[in-house]
């Protein structure tokens, strides 16, 4: 799930690399894809990348449309955000999306 901060964020990011100047240099962002990488000794931080077209999920991926946006979860996440929502935080000192 997400919460509205979170998808009017996804938006703002999307629509910030899909101005019309943009658009004629470079392909239409289908959606955000949703990852994890190991992090050192401390376990795993949480990955987010554009995702340009339906042939990058993979089969076992975990495709969330809420909110008028579409949030792939990659196959290797599931075990760590299914039934998890995903949020935006914008604090004085950071802004990042976490997931609680």
């Amino acid at each position: 799930q997400l919460t509205e901060f979170a998808a009017q964020r996804i938006k703002s990011l999307i629509n910030s690399r899909t101005t019309p100047a943009a658009a004629e240099q470079a392909p239409q962002i289908y959606g955000v894809k949703v990852g994890v990488r190991r992090r050192g000794c401390n376990g795993y931080s949480y990955v987010m990348n554009y995702c340009y077209s339906p042939e990058e999920i993979g089969k076992l991926d975990e495709v969330v449309e809420d909110k008028e946006v579409r949030v792939i979860v990659d196959s290797k996440a599931l075990m760590f955000i299914i039934g998890m929502e995903m949020d935006y935080v914008d604090s004085d000192i950071k802004s990042e999306f976490v997931f609680n």
